[in-house]
């Protein structure tokens, strides 16, 4: 489940590379919608389900993140 978090590569091709007032869900490209429906079926593929939970897991406290901001 460690591994989820090297989804977070994907913002090494945003720019800024860090914004601390910008929402990482729907923003990159590993964090979008389509994105997460495809983990979400990563639940039905038994091989696959833990790699879908780490990532749903991560999109969770993405979007906790994003909740808590300060605008």
């Amino acid at each position: 489940m460690l591994a989820a978090i090297l989804i977070d590569l994907d913002h090494l091709l945003a720019t800024p590379i860090f914004d601390p007032d910008r929402c990482s869900l729907n923003f990159h490209l590993l964090h979008q919608y389509w994105a997460m429906a495809l983990y979400v079926i990563l639940l039905f593929i038994k091989p696959l389900r833990i790699i879908g939970i780490g990532l749903l897991i991560h999109m969770l406290a993405d979007g906790i993140d994003c909740l808590l901001m300060t605008p």
